[in-house]
């Protein structure tokens, strides 16, 4: 339509012309001009009649119908990316229009290969540091424009610290490779756990796993989660020690210490190397639980307590002044927790293991921070039964002290084995008798302790 006027208006502007100019050049009269005119308007008529027919014919065949083909196809490849080849052009199409979509084809097959090999990256990116970082934070990282900068938030997060019992000592009687099937074993089985309770792995140092409940997303329920999560690490590990020991490796005890406080969440390190990660009070408190916790235990800290004691069984608390605190450190030790599916402590709910007077004389040592003290201390069994020693020492130690322990001879030309222990309590019968929980003990010394104790109780 915008052709047809166009040509309509400069017909119109020609007829005017000729009109004016033949009155003016042959003196025309009205009658000649009138008929002159009809003549002219009669010719562009028929002009504009044939442009019009011809035109659309050929704008139709030529250009309208392969551009709306063109267009149906775009149609359908936002239905269907694969249906790039598929487009019906007419026979007669111009070479232009057939050279637009082979190169548009061969465009779009270069912009979807680019955007499945960007798909890809971006999903083997997600899946390789999902195994180092949880999805949640890889997420936040590559989507967010502040994920990769310097600096953190600070949030209530409850943080969970577990430690295999006596793993070191372990590792220096077996083979490396070996220790390495066994480690990956156990955190495969814990890390299956945490991220079933919505938890996020922070760092694997050796066999420590440190998990926080509550970032980069918080619920309302962090911190019953978290001890729910460790019911059942602590359950799972009963059932892998099973298996362990049908495979030929020793069985393994776990300590869990849990806290709940403010840290700051984010990026910690420099521009140059940094990591995800949280910092604060919460996680150092955590770590002080946990380094008091025996194996098959799971300890809470005060805060943690009083956000979920509603829905805890816990015995009663306990209180110890522990390096650089103010005041003393207050812990539960949780039997129990009512959730969707009431978690128990397996270990809790078992028979406990009877006990036989066996008098065996030893040295020990105590250990603070990793690091064993210099002059030992003499003393000497009282009894003895499945996980514990009582004993009485030439002085006395602390509470919830780790120490090793050493028998002074030997049986059958076998030698004991340092052993590691955690002073539990302080007992008075007839004398002062200190009760030791083992939480390291070679397999060895335990079958010939086990072989002491079948012969005491026949």
């Amino acid at each position: 339509m915008g052709v047809f006027w166009r040509i309509l208006f400069i017909e119109a502007v020609l007829l005017v012309y000729s009109l004016v100019y033949k009155w003016f050049t042959e003196d025309a009269g009205a009658s000649d001009l009138f008929w002159y005119a009809v003549r002219i308007i009669l010719l562009v008529v028929i002009i504009i009649i044939f442009m019009m027919v011809t035109l659309k014919k050929f704008l139709t065949d030529k250009i309208i119908t392969p551009l709306e083909s063109i267009a149906a196809a775009n149609k359908e490849i936002q239905q269907d990316y694969t249906r790039v080849e598929k487009i019906n052009l007419p026979e007669n199409s111009p070479d232009e229009i057939t050279s637009i979509v082979t190169s548009r084809a061969a465009m779009l097959r270069q912009i979807i290969r680019v955007s499945e090999e960007r798909l890809n990256l971006v999903n083997f990116i997600k899946e390789t540091f999902g195994r180092y970082l949880s999805q949640e934070v890889v997420e936040e990282i590559l989507t967010s424009p502040e994920g990769r900068k310097l600096g953190g938030t600070r949030r209530v997060v409850t943080v969970l610290m577990s430690d295999l019992r006596g793993f070191t000592s372990l590792s220096e009687t077996r083979d490396p490779e070996e220790m390495v099937q066994l480690l990956n074993r156990y955190l495969e089985k814990m890390s299956k756990i945490i991220l079933k309770y919505d938890g996020i792995i922070d760092e694997i140092i050796g066999d420590a796993i440190l998990a926080v409940f509550g970032a980069p997303k918080g619920h309302d329920n962090d911190p019953e989660r978290a001890i729910a999560c460790a019911i059942e690490m602590q359950n799972c590990l009963a059932g892998l020690n099973t298996d362990l020991l049908k495979s030929g490796y020793p069985s393994l005890e776990m300590g869990i210490g849990i806290n709940t406080g403010n840290v700051i969440v984010g990026n910690i390190g420099s521009e140059v190397r940094m990591k995800y990660g949280i910092v604060g009070d919460a996680v150092n408190r955590a770590s002080r639980i946990e380094s008091n916790s025996i194996g098959g235990q799971v300890l809470i800290g005060e805060s943690t307590y009083e956000q979920a004691k509603n829905k805890l069984a816990v015995m009663p608390a306990q209180h110890i002044m522990m390096k650089g605190m103010k005041k003393p450190l207050v812990f539960y030790s949780v039997t129990a927790i009512d959730m969707a599916d009431k978690a128990v402590l397996l270990r809790t709910s078992a028979r406990s293991d009877p006990r036989f007077d066996i008098k065996l004389s030893f040295q020990c040592w105590t250990i603070q921070d990793k690091r064993v003290s210099l002059l030992p201390i003499m003393g000497e069994t009282i009894a003895m039964d499945g996980n514990n020693i009582y004993a009485t020492t030439a002085r006395p130690i602390d509470r919830f002290t780790d120490i090793k322990l050493k028998f002074d001879f030997c049986v059958d030309a076998h030698c004991f084995d340092d052993i590691y222990a955690k002073k539990i309590s302080t007992q008075e019968q007839n004398q002062v008798c200190t009760k030791f929980c083992i939480t390291s003990m070679d397999e060895k010394d335990q079958a010939i302790i086990k072989k002491w104790m079948s012969e005491v109780s026949s």
